[in-house]
C-alpha cells in the first residue's frame, strides 16, 4: 500500500450537476408506483444507494417494502434518469481538477452509489475514459453510503489505505461513510446540503465546487 495523499470522488452532486436529475427521475418513479412524496423529502435522501433510499422513503410514509416492489422503483427511475440526463452537465472545474490531479500525479478515483446503468451517462459528461479510470459502482459491493464499503474499494483500486485518502463528496452520507472508513472527508456545496451539514457530518473542508476546491487544492494536499 502506498501512503502518498489519494482523493476518492462521489459523482453525482460532486463532478455532475445530476442531483436534482436524479430527485424528478425518482419523483417520477414513485409517481408510477401511486406514492405520493413531495420533492424535498427525496433530495434529502439522495447520495444513499437506492435499495437504501427506497427502504427508507417507503417506511417514512408507511408504504409496504417489498423486493419486487424496490426493484421495479430502481428500474422506473433508470429509464426516468435516462429521460433526463441529457441536461446534466460537469460541474464547473471538474474536468479541470481531475485533470491537474492527473498532471502531477495524485492517484485519484470515484466512488458513486449509483449503479453503472445510470453513472455512464455522467461520466461520458466529465471525459472520463472508463476502461483506464479506477471506478467504483453500487454493483461492485455489498453495501452503499453511508456505510464506507465504496471509498474501501475505490481506495483498494488504487493501492492506498482509506486513513491516506481524502473523501470528496456533497452530502452528509459521503461525509459519515469517510469517517467510518477513517478517510478525511472535503465537502461541496454543489448538492444542495449546507456547509453547517456538512461540517457535522465530519468535513474538515468545504468548498463551493470542484472549482473553488481546484483553487485551494494545496490546502488538501492535492497541489504539489
Amino acid at each position: 500500500m502506498r501512503n502518498e495523499p489519494a482523493f476518492l470522488f462521489d459523482l453525482d452532486g460532486t463532478l455532475v450537476d445530476s442531483v436534482y436529475q436524479h430527485v424528478l427521475s425518482w419523483k417520477d418513479a414513485l409517481d408510477q408506483e401511486g406514492i405520493a412524496l413531495s420533492v424535498w423529502r427525496i433530495h434529502r435522501k439522495i447520495g444513499m444507494s437506492g435499495g437504501l433510499f427506497t427502504n427508507q422513503l417507503l417506511r417514512e410514509i408507511g408504504e409496504e417494502i417489498t423486493e419486487e416492489r424496490r426493484e421495479r422503483l430502481r428500474r422506473l427511475h433508470a429509464e426516468a434518469y435516462a429521460r433526463h440526463s441529457n441536461s446534466v452537465r460537469p460541474l464547473p472545474g471538474a474536468i479541470e481538477l481531475l485533470k491537474t490531479l492527473t498532471r502531477v500525479g495524485t492517484p485519484w478515483a470515484i466512488a458513486t452509489s449509483g449503479r453503472m446503468e445510470t453513472a455512464r451517462y455522467n461520466l461520458e459528461r466529465l471525459e472520463i475514459d472508463v476502461d483506464s479510470t479506477p471506478i467504483v459502482t453500487r454493483d461492485d459491493v455489498e453495501f452503499a453510503k453511508p456505510d464506507p464499503d465504496l471509498f474501501v474499494a475505490a481506495a483498494r483500486k488504487l493501492g492506498v489505505d482509506t486513513n491516506v485518502a481524502i473523501v470528496v463528496g456533497d452530502s452528509i452520507w459521503d461525509m459519515l461513510a469517510a469517517q467510518r472508513c477513517r478517510a478525511l472527508g472535503v465537502g461541496l456545496l454543489s448538492g444542495g446540503y449546507g456547509q453547517d451539514e456538512l461540517e457535522r457530518a465530519g468535513a474538515f473542508r468545504v468548498y463551493e465546487d470542484p472549482a473553488d476546491m481546484l483553487f485551494h487544492l494545496d490546502e488538501v494536499g492535492g497541489g504539489r
